[in-house]
């Protein structure tokens, strides 16, 4: 099965492609994880895709394609992948038909996720990731904490904040471009009959684990 995330950033689409990725046996593909190694290891994608992510820009499409062709090649994408992060932009989403079209699969469900744009920032100025790439839980300071202050609950890393989280201009700017460019997504997957928005909120107490399980549900039957 072939799952998409939509959403913006800190509705939380990286908590419930996690839990969706260890209940049905198939990889979590995040394209902000692939940027992040690739500018860790300084590789020549790397350097490029970093000029745009550090003021909070989209990385364009020669950089991020390639990328995520190339990670769905690995063994462990040939049962299906959930996306979190790609694609962001009507043509990405034309490119992503065509390669599955040429391994015979499709896209079966899309999960729209919506939040209050007052708590999408606050999310993301409290929100912690695990340094250790191997394991990439995700904490916040307020609503998620670990159980002992910097340090990852899982593996015993040190907990960081993203660069792009630390400034709430930088995390505006995102949401802006969302908003321009990557919202148009949800008319075209709900046209193909396979859209599932949800609201995750404080507010109606209704959060990411939630849509999970119900995702799940609704899958497994």
């Amino acid at each position: 099965m072939n799952i998409i995330m939509l959403g913006a950033q800190g509705t939380g689409k990286g908590t419930v492609a996690g839990i969706l990725s260890e209940k049905l046996g198939i990889p979590q593909i995040s394209t902000g994880d692939i940027f992040r190694k690739n500018v860790k290891e300084e590789t020549e994608l790397g350097i490029e895709a970093n000029k745009y992510m550090k003021n909070g820009a989209l990385v364009p499409d020669e950089i991020t394609v390639p990328m995520v062709a190339n990670r769905l090649e690995e063994d462990d994408a040939k049962n299906g992948v959930i996306l979190d992060g790609f694609p962001r932009t009507i043509a990405q989403a034309e490119k992503l038909d065509e390669m599955l079209a040429a391994k015979g699969n499709k896209i079966d469900l899309v999960i729209n996720l919506t939040t209050p744009r007052d708590e999408i920032i606050e999310r993301i100025l409290t929100r912690r990731v695990c340094s250790n790439q191997a394991c990439k839980a995700t904490y916040n300071i307020v609503m998620n904490p670990p159980k002992v202050e910097g340090i990852c609950d899982k593996c015993g890393s040190e907990l960081v904040q993203r660069e792009d989280d630390k400034s709430e201009d930088a995390i505006r700017q995102r949401l802006a471009i969302y908003d321009e460019q990557t919202s148009p997504l949800v008319n075209y997957y709900e046209a193909r009959g396979v859209l599932r928005t949800e609201e995750v909120s404080t507010k109606t107490n209704h959060l990411g684990a939630d849509v999970a399980k119900e995702v799940v549900e609704s899958i497994k039957g």
